[in-house]
Order: structure tokens, then C-alpha cells, then sequence
């Protein structure tokens, strides 16, 4: 069923308009008496009728509330080296559908690509993160931020119940895994180039758990995707609801 986030769902009636008008009136082609799913974005979501429709608004009642139930427990934040090329929209689709909730990209010492404004870049990633929670059917709306220095997305990262920084030059690894009683995970990964060794060390001085992703060398946009899979199978955020 179409997912489809809003401000507000206490109120009977909600105005939907925009993109998601369009895509409800033209692309989906649905009508008044169809039913889609509403959600505020922090856990709660609605069935709802459409009364009007059309490209610019589109008018639905909130039919009954509900809790979403597709939040995985362990609530996962996916640091990534700024990529280049399109990749970190790659990253950002990918980490949302997995279950990530929040993603931050930082420069490293070896990050190719540094633009001068990332502002114009961020809102065009915080869209793709909105599409892609709704295509998932997430109940939250992750948040995607950045651009942080290295040592600042350290530092942030560290603060997790488990900080886990991603090494290619060889880390621990996530057999057996610490995610027992856990609730929160930083997944840290880098740039095409990796990780210098002092960068690694000063992770590992933070608190980071250094950690590897076995012995074939992943390309930055794989790495994080990889991570957040492995720390989701292992948290029990992939089991069955």
C-alpha cells in the first residue's frame, strides 16, 4: 500500500500536496475512495481514504491509527566518507531501506571529492532518504547530515553503545557479536583510498571497535551497505515481524 509521510495525523483530515500529490494523482493514478498509508515520521502511521485528488492537492481521512512495526530495535547511524561521483545517493537509499536512522558523511584525509557547499547536495539526499522510508515502509524518517571533519564524525560516533570503525587494512571480527542488550551502532566507514593508519589509531584511541569486513577490499559505497547489513542480521533486524 502507498506510504506517504506527513506533519500531523491528530487531525481528521490531512492535505497532502507537492511531489506527493503528483505522484499519488499521476503516477499512481488513485482516486477518492482508494486507501494509502500516512506516517509522522517518529513511529506512528495511519490508514487513510482519499476524498479529493488531484496533482497539486490531494485530501485523505485518517481512517484509524497504529504503530509501525517495521523499526528494527537497534537504532544504527551509518557514518560514510563523502564519495564521488552519485554515491552517496546510493548510500543514503540503500542504509534507509536497511534501517539505518540516521546518515552522516564526513572528509578524511583521502576523501577525493571536498565541495565547497554541500547545502545544495544534502537536500537532494534528504529526498532521496524520504522516498526511499516510504518505499520501505519505515516508520521514522531518517535524517541524512554532514559535511563533519573527521575527527568531529569520531567523536560523535564513538558515543554509540557500539562504535564500529571499518578497516580494510584489518580489524576484529563481528563473530561473536556484541549486539546483546545494545540499542544503539555507529557503522564508520571511508574513501575510495581508506583509512590512514593515523586516522585508524585515532579511532581506536576514541573507543571505536575496529572492525573488518573481511578479506576482499569493498568499494565505498558497498562498505557501508555491507556493515549495516551485518549489524542488522546479527541485532535481529532483519527476523521476520
Amino acid at each position: 500500500m502507498p506510504r506517504f509521510f506527513v506533519e500531523n495525523l491528530d487531525a481528521g483530515a490531512v492535505t497532502i500536496a507537492g511531489e506527493d500529490a503528483a505522484h499519488i494523482a499521476k503516477t499512481l493514478r488513485l482516486r477518492p475512495g482508494d486507501t494509502i498509508v500516512l506516517s509522522d515520521g517518529q513511529g506512528q502511521d495511519a490508514r487513510a481514504v482519499l476524498s479529493a485528488v488531484s496533482p497539486s492537492r490531494v485530501t485523505a481521512e485518517i481512517a484509524g491509527l497504529f504503530p509501525n512495526a517495521t523499526e528494527p530495535r537497534l537504532r544504527a547511524t551509518v557514518y560514510a566518507a563523502l564519495p564521488k561521483s552519485d554515491n552517496a545517493a546510493v548510500i543514503v537509499q540503500k542504509s534507509v531501506e536497511l534501517g539505518a536512522r540516521e546518515i552522516v558523511f564526513f572528509t578524511s584525509s583521502r576523501t577525493i571529492r571536498r565541495p565547497d557547499d554541500f547545502s545544495s547536495r544534502l537536500t537532494r539526499l534528504a529526498r532521496i532518504a524520504r522516498e526511499a522510508a516510504g518505499q520501505s515502509g519505515r516508520g521514522i524518517l531518517p535524517a541524512v547530515r554532514g559535511l563533519l571533519p573527521f575527527e568531529d564524525a569520531v567523536r560523535e560516533a564513538s558515543r554509540a553503545d557500539i562504535p564500529l570503525f571499518f578497516y580494510e587494512g584489518g580489524g576484529e571480527s563481528l563473530r561473536p557479536h556484541p549486539f546483546a542488550g545494545a540499542s544503539s551502532c555507529s557503522i564508520f566507514t571511508g574513501p575510495e583510498g581508506g583509512f590512514s593508519e593515523e586516522e585508524t589509531a585515532l579511532a581506536r584511541a576514541s573507543g571505536m571497535r575496529v572492525a573488518s569486513l573481511g578479506p576482499r577490499i569493498l568499494r565505498c559505497e558497498t562498505a557501508p551497505v555491507a556493515a549495516l547489513t551485518a549489524a542488522m542480521l546479527l541485532s535481529g533486524g532483519l527476523d521476520p515481524v
